[in-house]
This record gives structure tokens, sequence and C-alpha cells, in this order.
């Protein structure tokens, strides 16, 4: 009888296989919210690779949710009432991402720091952080930022003129 509930738990769950790729709907909301707030999109994709590898269903045991793992106060703060809904979890997690990008002045390293560990404890170390967890994860979102960017396509020279 012991194994009955873990096994209906698996059968329950979803299959999250495709976890990694990103869907369209994904994919057009990060386009459209980073232009909108003027920030990379490579940067949003990059925090959506690390924070939850695309699996608009994620849920940390800290309680952050989502393809951009917000947690309850900050998804309500910028606006996610569903914070499990694709468009308004990405939209939410941009706009934070955009307040972070004024209050750390473009510092992408800072940026990243602050998503992970809290604006307030990167604000006062800005770079003396010296948490293996938090320097990990700079350092993943960075691999994945360059990644992306370098993966990104470039206009032709007829296309910048």
């Amino acid at each position: 009888m012991k194994w009955m509930l873990p096994l209906l738990l698996f059968l329950l769950l979803p299959n999250d296989s495709k976890a990694d790729v990103p869907s369209p709907l994904a994919e057009r909301c990060v386009q459209h919210y980073a232009a909108h707030y003027r920030v990379p999109p490579e940067l949003i994709a990059a925090l959506i690779d690390v924070e939850s590898r695309w699996n608009p269903r994620a849920l940390s045991n800290k309680g952050a949710m989502g393809l951009m793992q917000l947690m309850p106060d900050t998804a309500r703060r910028y606006g996610a009432v569903e914070p499990f809904d694709v468009e308004q979890n990405i939209a939410a997690g941009t706009r934070y991402v955009t307040t972070l990008m004024w209050e750390f002045r473009g510092d992408l390293r800072l940026v990243a720091a602050a998503y992970y560990a809290g604006d307030r404890w990167i604000g006062q170390k800005q770079l003396n952080y010296c948490n293996p967890d938090v320097i990990a994860y700079v350092e993943a979102v960075r691999r994945q930022y360059v990644m992306r960017k370098q993966a990104a396509p470039r206009p032709s020279r007829r296309e910048t003129r």
C-alpha cells in the first residue's frame, strides 16, 4: 500500500520532458516584454534557463513560482495575479528585472545576483558578496546570456543603414 501514493503522484504529475524547450508563447512574451521594458531579451531568457529550465509549472522549495521563479510577494508587486500563467509571469519578472537594471545601473552581474539573493542584500554588498550559491548563479546566468547573445541573429549591413 505504501507504494500507491508515489505511483499515483507519478501518474498524475505532468510530464516535464520538454522543460528545456520554450513554448512559442513564452518566446513571444520574452521578446515582447523585453522590448517593451528595454532590457536584453537574452537576459530574460538566460534567467528563465537557469531559474526554471522553461517549466511554467516550476515551484521551488522556497515558494518561487513559474518560469521566472517569482516569489509570491514579488509576483503580486509586479502584477502577476496568476504567477503560473506564462504571460503574467514573464511580464512581472521582466518588470522586476527592469527595476533591478535601474537600481544597479545596468550592471548585469549585480542584476543577476539581486534577482537570486534579493536587491537589499546585493545593494549593500555590491560585488563583495562571497556566498558560493550567488557566485554560481551569476556565473550560470552569464554563461547562458553569452551563449544566447552569440546565437542571436545579427542584422546584415543593409539592415543597419
